[in-house]
Protein backbone atom coordinates (compact mmCIF):
# COMPACT_ATOMS: atom_id res chain seq x y z
CA UNK A 1 0.00 0.00 0.00
CA UNK A 2 1.40 3.38 -0.72
CA UNK A 3 2.09 5.80 1.79
CA UNK A 4 2.02 9.49 1.83
CA UNK A 5 5.18 12.08 1.79
CA UNK A 6 3.59 14.66 4.06
CA UNK A 7 4.76 18.17 4.11
CA UNK A 8 6.16 18.42 8.01
CA UNK A 9 5.93 20.77 10.88
CA UNK A 10 8.33 22.49 11.59
CA UNK A 11 7.84 24.60 13.94
CA UNK A 12 4.67 25.46 16.30
CA UNK A 13 3.50 28.55 13.98
CA UNK A 14 4.12 26.64 10.92
CA UNK A 15 0.63 26.04 8.79
CA UNK A 16 1.90 25.46 5.41
CA UNK A 17 5.43 24.62 3.43
CA UNK A 18 6.60 25.40 0.22
CA UNK A 19 8.24 22.80 -1.95
CA UNK A 20 11.36 24.04 -3.17
CA UNK A 21 12.64 21.09 -5.49
CA UNK A 22 12.16 17.44 -6.06
CA UNK A 23 15.49 15.62 -5.60
CA UNK A 24 13.84 12.22 -6.84
CA UNK A 25 11.25 11.89 -10.06
CA UNK A 26 8.04 9.63 -10.33
CA UNK A 27 9.49 6.10 -11.00
CA UNK A 28 12.67 6.66 -8.88
CA UNK A 29 13.41 3.98 -5.89
CA UNK A 30 13.72 5.01 -3.36
CA UNK A 31 15.03 3.72 0.34
CA UNK A 32 13.33 4.83 3.74
CA UNK A 33 15.45 7.94 5.12
CA UNK A 34 16.71 8.99 1.31
CA UNK A 35 16.14 12.75 0.98
CA UNK A 36 12.94 13.00 -2.28
CA UNK A 37 12.37 16.32 -2.02
CA UNK A 38 13.35 19.98 -0.44
CA UNK A 39 11.14 22.08 1.68
CA UNK A 40 10.53 25.51 3.00
CA UNK A 41 9.06 27.90 5.44
CA UNK A 42 9.80 30.72 7.08
CA UNK A 43 13.62 30.52 7.63
CA UNK A 44 14.20 26.70 7.40
CA UNK A 45 14.71 24.98 4.62
CA UNK A 46 14.88 20.88 4.75
CA UNK A 47 14.81 17.77 3.46
CA UNK A 48 11.82 15.44 3.46
CA UNK A 49 12.38 12.10 3.68
CA UNK A 50 11.27 8.66 1.63
CA UNK A 51 8.78 7.06 4.56
CA UNK A 52 9.14 3.61 3.21
CA UNK A 53 11.39 1.44 0.56
CA UNK A 54 9.57 1.65 -2.97
CA UNK A 55 9.47 3.57 -5.82
CA UNK A 56 8.23 7.48 -6.22
CA UNK A 57 4.83 6.79 -7.47
CA UNK A 58 3.37 10.19 -7.70
CA UNK A 59 4.50 13.89 -7.01
CA UNK A 60 1.26 15.83 -5.64
CA UNK A 61 2.69 19.11 -5.39
CA UNK A 62 5.19 20.86 -7.92
CA UNK A 63 8.44 22.75 -7.48
CA UNK A 64 7.43 26.36 -5.57
CA UNK A 65 3.72 25.01 -4.54
CA UNK A 66 2.85 25.70 -1.21
CA UNK A 67 1.34 23.32 0.57
CA UNK A 68 -0.45 23.00 4.36
CA UNK A 69 1.41 20.44 7.04
CA UNK A 70 0.36 17.43 7.25
CA UNK A 71 -1.21 17.52 3.63
CA UNK A 72 0.63 14.31 1.03
CA UNK A 73 2.78 16.16 -1.19
CA UNK A 74 3.92 12.58 -2.86
CA UNK A 75 3.20 8.67 -2.63
CA UNK A 76 5.96 6.16 -2.10
CA UNK A 77 4.93 2.03 -2.77
CA UNK A 78 6.06 -0.82 -4.47
CA UNK A 79 6.95 -0.53 -8.04
CA UNK A 80 3.97 -0.93 -10.35
CA UNK A 81 1.65 -0.40 -7.62
CA UNK A 82 -1.38 1.78 -8.15
CA UNK A 83 -1.17 5.07 -5.78
CA UNK A 84 -5.26 4.63 -5.18
CA UNK A 85 -4.90 3.38 -1.17
CA UNK A 86 -2.58 5.35 0.73
CA UNK A 87 -2.19 5.03 4.50
CA UNK A 88 -0.16 7.68 6.56
CA UNK A 89 3.53 7.11 7.50
CA UNK A 90 4.87 5.78 10.68
CA UNK A 91 4.32 8.10 13.89
CA UNK A 92 7.66 9.65 14.37
CA UNK A 93 8.56 9.73 10.92
CA UNK A 94 8.19 13.29 10.66
CA UNK A 95 9.14 14.72 13.92
CA UNK A 96 7.68 18.47 14.99
CA UNK A 97 10.75 21.31 15.42
CA UNK A 98 10.37 23.87 17.96
CA UNK A 99 8.69 27.09 16.46
CA UNK A 100 11.25 29.78 14.94
CA UNK A 101 11.58 33.42 16.49
CA UNK A 102 10.85 36.20 14.89
CA UNK A 103 12.97 37.78 11.84
CA UNK A 104 16.62 39.47 13.60
CA UNK A 105 18.02 42.72 11.38
CA UNK A 106 18.65 42.94 8.14
CA UNK A 107 21.63 45.08 8.88
CA UNK A 108 23.49 41.75 7.16
CA UNK A 109 22.55 41.17 3.70
CA UNK A 110 22.91 37.74 4.11
CA UNK A 111 20.96 34.61 6.01
CA UNK A 112 21.48 31.15 7.16
CA UNK A 113 22.21 28.54 3.83
CA UNK A 114 19.89 25.73 4.61
CA UNK A 115 20.71 22.10 6.15
CA UNK A 116 23.67 20.45 3.48
CA UNK A 117 23.54 17.39 1.51
CA UNK A 118 26.43 15.01 1.09
CA UNK A 119 28.08 14.02 -2.08
CA UNK A 120 31.02 11.98 -3.16
CA UNK A 121 33.93 14.21 -3.89
CA UNK A 122 37.57 13.05 -4.46
CA UNK A 123 36.94 9.84 -2.92
CA UNK A 124 35.87 11.51 0.23
CA UNK A 125 32.67 13.18 1.57
CA UNK A 126 31.78 17.16 0.79
CA UNK A 127 28.34 18.92 1.68
CA UNK A 128 26.31 20.58 -0.74
CA UNK A 129 23.68 23.33 0.30
CA UNK A 130 19.87 22.20 -1.45
CA UNK A 131 19.83 25.99 -2.40
CA UNK A 132 23.64 25.45 -4.38
CA UNK A 133 22.10 22.09 -5.62
CA UNK A 134 18.95 23.74 -7.31
CA UNK A 135 21.10 26.42 -8.86
CA UNK A 136 23.65 23.83 -9.94
CA UNK A 137 20.48 21.44 -11.68
CA UNK A 138 19.15 24.18 -13.50
CA UNK A 139 22.47 24.93 -15.02
CA UNK A 140 23.46 21.33 -15.67
CA UNK A 141 26.62 21.83 -13.50
CA UNK A 142 28.42 19.20 -11.72
CA UNK A 143 29.37 20.69 -8.26
CA UNK A 144 31.41 18.04 -7.31
CA UNK A 145 33.48 20.69 -9.94
CA UNK A 146 33.22 23.13 -7.48
CA UNK A 147 35.61 24.76 -4.42
CA UNK A 148 33.14 24.98 -1.24
CA UNK A 149 33.69 27.82 0.90
CA UNK A 150 31.24 27.31 3.72
CA UNK A 151 31.98 25.67 6.62
CA UNK A 152 33.76 22.14 6.72
CA UNK A 153 34.12 22.97 2.95
CA UNK A 154 29.96 22.98 2.03
CA UNK A 155 29.47 24.48 -1.33
CA UNK A 156 27.21 27.30 -1.03
CA UNK A 157 24.75 28.87 -3.39
CA UNK A 158 27.04 31.65 -3.73
CA UNK A 159 29.88 29.26 -4.89
CA UNK A 160 27.36 27.91 -7.28
CA UNK A 161 26.99 31.58 -8.34
CA UNK A 162 30.64 32.25 -9.03
CA UNK A 163 31.45 28.87 -10.78
CA UNK A 164 28.42 30.08 -13.62
CA UNK A 165 29.94 33.77 -13.90
CA UNK A 166 33.51 32.53 -14.30
CA UNK A 167 32.46 29.80 -16.91
CA UNK A 168 30.25 32.71 -18.67
CA UNK A 169 32.79 35.39 -18.74
CA UNK A 170 35.17 33.32 -21.08
CA UNK A 171 32.20 32.47 -23.23
CA UNK A 172 31.01 35.83 -24.48
CA UNK A 173 34.04 37.24 -24.90
CA UNK A 174 34.81 34.95 -27.31
CA UNK A 175 31.73 35.12 -29.17
CA UNK A 176 32.46 37.83 -32.11
CA UNK A 177 29.67 38.92 -33.94
CA UNK A 178 28.82 41.66 -36.98
CA UNK A 179 27.35 44.64 -35.21
CA UNK A 180 23.44 44.91 -34.39
CA UNK A 181 21.15 46.66 -36.87
CA UNK A 182 19.57 49.30 -35.02
CA UNK A 183 16.53 48.13 -32.78
CA UNK A 184 13.42 50.61 -32.38
CA UNK A 185 11.44 47.52 -30.30
CA UNK A 186 10.37 49.71 -26.68
CA UNK A 187 12.73 48.52 -24.03
CA UNK A 188 9.87 47.65 -21.82
CA UNK A 189 9.46 44.63 -24.65
CA UNK A 190 12.48 43.57 -24.62
CA UNK A 191 13.16 42.43 -20.87
CA UNK A 192 14.04 38.92 -20.51
CA UNK A 193 13.06 39.14 -16.35
CA UNK A 194 10.26 36.36 -15.38
CA UNK A 195 8.62 37.51 -12.12
CA UNK A 196 8.80 34.87 -9.14
CA UNK A 197 6.50 35.89 -5.83
CA UNK A 198 8.89 35.40 -2.86
CA UNK A 199 8.31 32.58 -0.87
CA UNK A 200 9.42 30.40 2.40
CA UNK A 201 12.00 32.68 4.67
CA UNK A 202 12.70 35.18 2.21
CA UNK A 203 8.66 36.24 2.32
CA UNK A 204 8.96 35.94 5.85
CA UNK A 205 12.04 38.52 6.36
CA UNK A 206 10.76 40.59 3.92
CA UNK A 207 7.29 40.70 5.51
CA UNK A 208 9.32 41.23 8.98
CA UNK A 209 11.62 43.85 7.79
CA UNK A 210 8.85 45.60 6.26
CA UNK A 211 6.90 45.80 9.61
CA UNK A 212 10.01 46.81 11.57
CA UNK A 213 10.06 49.90 9.32
CA UNK A 214 6.57 50.88 9.35
CA UNK A 215 5.99 49.91 13.29
CA UNK A 216 8.71 51.69 14.87
CA UNK A 217 10.59 55.29 14.89
CA UNK A 218 13.66 54.16 14.12
CA UNK A 219 16.42 56.65 14.28
CA UNK A 220 20.54 55.89 13.36
CA UNK A 221 23.06 57.92 15.13
CA UNK A 222 27.12 57.59 14.50
CA UNK A 223 30.22 58.06 16.74
CA UNK A 224 33.70 56.93 15.94
CA UNK A 225 35.77 55.11 19.05
CA UNK A 226 39.68 54.42 18.60
CA UNK A 227 40.29 51.08 19.32
CA UNK A 228 43.92 51.16 19.38
CA UNK A 229 44.68 50.62 22.92
CA UNK A 230 41.71 48.50 22.80
CA UNK A 231 43.76 46.42 19.95
CA UNK A 232 47.00 46.15 21.83
CA UNK A 233 45.50 45.06 24.51
CA UNK A 234 43.63 42.10 22.87
CA UNK A 235 46.96 41.01 21.58
CA UNK A 236 48.42 40.52 25.07
CA UNK A 237 45.59 38.77 26.17
CA UNK A 238 45.64 36.61 23.33
CA UNK A 239 49.18 35.69 23.65
CA UNK A 240 47.88 35.03 27.46
CA UNK A 241 45.20 32.88 26.90
CA UNK A 242 46.34 30.78 23.70
CA UNK A 243 47.01 27.82 25.90
CA UNK A 244 43.51 27.59 26.73
CA UNK A 245 42.61 28.04 22.69
CA UNK A 246 40.91 31.26 23.17
CA UNK A 247 40.83 34.11 20.98
CA UNK A 248 39.55 36.97 21.29
CA UNK A 249 38.13 39.26 18.70
CA UNK A 250 37.02 42.55 18.18
CA UNK A 251 33.41 41.55 18.27
CA UNK A 252 34.37 39.86 21.84
CA UNK A 253 35.43 43.07 23.02
CA UNK A 254 32.73 45.16 21.94
CA UNK A 255 29.98 42.84 22.88
CA UNK A 256 31.54 43.25 26.40
CA UNK A 257 31.80 47.17 25.84
CA UNK A 258 28.07 46.99 25.17
CA UNK A 259 27.30 44.94 28.22
CA UNK A 260 28.90 47.30 30.88
CA UNK A 261 27.18 50.55 29.18
CA UNK A 262 23.39 48.54 29.03
CA UNK A 263 24.07 48.34 32.49
CA UNK A 264 24.60 51.91 33.22
CA UNK A 265 21.93 52.79 30.92
CA UNK A 266 19.21 50.03 31.84
CA UNK A 267 16.81 51.87 29.18
CA UNK A 268 18.60 51.24 26.01
CA UNK A 269 18.32 47.53 27.79
CA UNK A 270 14.66 47.43 26.88
CA UNK A 271 11.61 46.11 24.57
CA UNK A 272 8.58 47.62 23.77
CA UNK A 273 6.00 45.47 22.77
CA UNK A 274 1.98 46.28 22.43
CA UNK A 275 2.71 49.57 23.70
CA UNK A 276 4.58 48.18 27.04
CA UNK A 277 8.12 49.55 27.36
CA UNK A 278 9.78 46.98 29.52
CA UNK A 279 13.48 47.77 31.56
CA UNK A 280 15.66 44.14 31.55
CA UNK A 281 18.08 43.56 34.43
CA UNK A 282 19.76 41.40 32.57
CA UNK A 283 21.52 41.76 29.21
CA UNK A 284 20.30 38.41 26.68
CA UNK A 285 22.98 39.49 23.96
CA UNK A 286 21.99 39.23 20.42
CA UNK A 287 25.06 38.17 18.08
CA UNK A 288 23.89 38.50 14.40
CA UNK A 289 25.36 35.70 12.48
CA UNK A 290 25.78 36.00 8.54
CA UNK A 291 25.83 33.17 6.16
CA UNK A 292 25.20 32.11 2.34
CA UNK A 293 21.59 32.81 1.62
CA UNK A 294 20.55 34.37 4.94
CA UNK A 295 21.07 35.48 8.61
CA UNK A 296 20.29 34.44 12.15
CA UNK A 297 21.14 36.07 15.01
CA UNK A 298 21.72 33.72 18.28
CA UNK A 299 21.65 35.27 22.06
CA UNK A 300 23.71 34.88 24.67
CA UNK A 301 21.21 34.78 27.63
CA UNK A 302 22.87 36.29 30.91
CA UNK A 303 25.89 37.71 29.16
CA UNK A 304 26.45 40.20 31.64
CA UNK A 305 27.45 37.00 33.87
CA UNK A 306 30.24 36.03 32.00
CA UNK A 307 33.43 37.18 32.35
CA UNK A 308 35.13 37.74 29.07
CA UNK A 309 36.80 34.45 28.49
CA UNK A 310 33.50 33.04 28.74
CA UNK A 311 31.41 35.50 26.79
CA UNK A 312 34.11 35.03 23.66
CA UNK A 313 33.60 31.43 23.84
CA UNK A 314 29.84 31.53 23.69
CA UNK A 315 29.75 34.15 20.86
CA UNK A 316 32.24 31.39 19.11
CA UNK A 317 30.17 28.31 20.05
CA UNK A 318 26.35 29.59 19.02
CA UNK A 319 28.13 31.05 15.66
CA UNK A 320 29.79 27.41 15.23
CA UNK A 321 25.79 26.11 15.84
CA UNK A 322 24.24 28.43 13.27
CA UNK A 323 26.87 27.53 10.83
CA UNK A 324 26.35 23.78 10.77
CA UNK A 325 22.52 24.18 11.63
CA UNK A 326 22.83 22.75 15.03
CA UNK A 327 21.43 25.75 16.53
CA UNK A 328 18.50 25.14 18.52
CA UNK A 329 14.96 27.83 18.39
CA UNK A 330 15.62 28.38 21.94
CA UNK A 331 18.99 29.90 21.80
CA UNK A 332 17.51 32.48 18.79
CA UNK A 333 15.00 33.64 21.53
CA UNK A 334 14.22 36.43 23.87
CA UNK A 335 17.62 39.20 23.26
CA UNK A 336 17.34 42.67 24.57
CA UNK A 337 19.82 44.08 22.46
CA UNK A 338 21.81 42.86 19.41
CA UNK A 339 25.09 43.67 17.96
CA UNK A 340 25.75 42.79 13.62
CA UNK A 341 28.85 43.69 11.96
CA UNK A 342 29.34 44.13 8.55
CA UNK A 343 33.54 45.45 8.97
CA UNK A 344 34.53 42.35 6.86
CA UNK A 345 32.57 43.41 3.74
CA UNK A 346 34.85 46.85 3.88
CA UNK A 347 31.49 48.74 5.36
CA UNK A 348 32.13 52.07 7.61
CA UNK A 349 28.54 53.32 8.59
CA UNK A 350 25.30 51.94 7.78
CA UNK A 351 21.90 51.56 9.30
CA UNK A 352 20.86 48.47 11.27
CA UNK A 353 17.17 47.45 11.07
CA UNK A 354 15.81 47.18 14.52
CA UNK A 355 14.26 43.39 16.06
CA UNK A 356 11.07 44.51 17.59
CA UNK A 357 10.65 43.97 20.21
CA UNK A 358 14.35 45.22 20.86
CA UNK A 359 14.81 49.23 20.71
CA UNK A 360 18.65 49.37 19.98
CA UNK A 361 20.78 47.77 17.84
CA UNK A 362 24.53 48.65 17.21
CA UNK A 363 26.43 47.87 14.34
CA UNK A 364 29.97 47.77 14.08
CA UNK A 365 31.82 49.13 10.69
CA UNK A 366 35.59 48.49 9.89
CA UNK A 367 37.97 49.30 11.74
CA UNK A 368 40.56 51.77 9.81
CA UNK A 369 43.96 53.38 10.36
CA UNK A 370 43.23 57.68 10.42
CA UNK A 371 45.57 59.89 11.23
CA UNK A 372 44.36 61.77 14.64
CA UNK A 373 46.06 64.38 16.59
CA UNK A 374 46.92 63.49 19.99
CA UNK A 375 47.89 66.83 21.80
CA UNK A 376 50.26 68.34 18.99
CA UNK A 377 51.50 65.07 17.65
CA UNK A 378 49.88 63.41 14.54
CA UNK A 379 49.62 59.85 15.01
CA UNK A 380 48.26 56.82 13.11
CA UNK A 381 45.10 55.52 15.34
CA UNK A 382 43.16 52.79 14.38
CA UNK A 383 39.38 54.28 14.46
CA UNK A 384 35.77 51.99 14.84
CA UNK A 385 32.71 53.23 13.52
CA UNK A 386 29.66 52.53 15.03
CA UNK A 387 26.05 52.96 14.25
CA UNK A 388 23.28 52.88 17.11
CA UNK A 389 20.01 52.53 15.74
CA UNK A 390 17.12 52.78 18.39
CA UNK A 391 13.20 53.32 18.42
CA UNK A 392 12.59 56.61 19.11
CA UNK A 393 8.80 55.84 20.57
CA UNK A 394 10.89 54.49 23.77
CA UNK A 395 13.90 56.24 23.67
CA UNK A 396 14.78 59.75 22.94
CA UNK A 397 18.09 61.36 21.15
CA UNK A 398 20.16 62.63 23.51
CA UNK A 399 19.95 59.50 26.18
CA UNK A 400 20.51 57.49 23.31
CA UNK A 401 23.79 59.51 22.76
CA UNK A 402 24.90 59.32 26.02
CA UNK A 403 24.50 55.00 25.72
CA UNK A 404 26.72 55.48 22.44
CA UNK A 405 28.91 57.86 24.31
CA UNK A 406 29.95 54.90 27.16
CA UNK A 407 30.27 52.27 24.72
CA UNK A 408 32.94 54.78 23.09
CA UNK A 409 34.62 55.49 26.05
CA UNK A 410 34.79 51.71 26.91
CA UNK A 411 36.61 51.05 23.89
CA UNK A 412 38.46 54.18 24.17
CA UNK A 413 39.64 52.64 27.93
CA UNK A 414 39.71 49.61 27.86
CA UNK A 415 40.84 48.80 31.61
CA UNK A 416 38.20 50.49 32.52
CA UNK A 417 35.49 48.34 30.68
CA UNK A 418 37.82 44.82 32.11
CA UNK A 419 37.35 45.97 35.31
CA UNK A 420 33.97 44.97 35.54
Amino acid sequence: MAVKVIMPKLGMGMEEGTVVEWLKQEGDEVKKGDSVAVISSDKIEKDVEAPADGVLLKIQASSDEVVKVGEAIGLVGAAGEEPDAVHAPQAGLHEEAPDMPAETPASIQKTLEPAAVKVEKNGGRTRVSPAARKLAREHSIDVTGIPGTGPNGRITRSDVERHIQHNEQPAAAAISSPAPEADTEPMSSRSSASGKPLAGMRKVIAERMYDSLQKTAQLTITMKADVTDLLAIRKQLNESLQEDGVKLTLTDLVAKAVIVSLKKHPMMNATLEDGRLALHDRVHLGIAVALDGGLMVPVINDACRLPLKGLSERIRSSADDVRSGRVQAESLKGSTFTITNLGSYEIEYFTPVLNPPEIGILGLGRAMPEAVFIGDDLQKRMIQPLSLTFDHRAIDGAPAAEFLQTVKTMLEQPYRMLAE
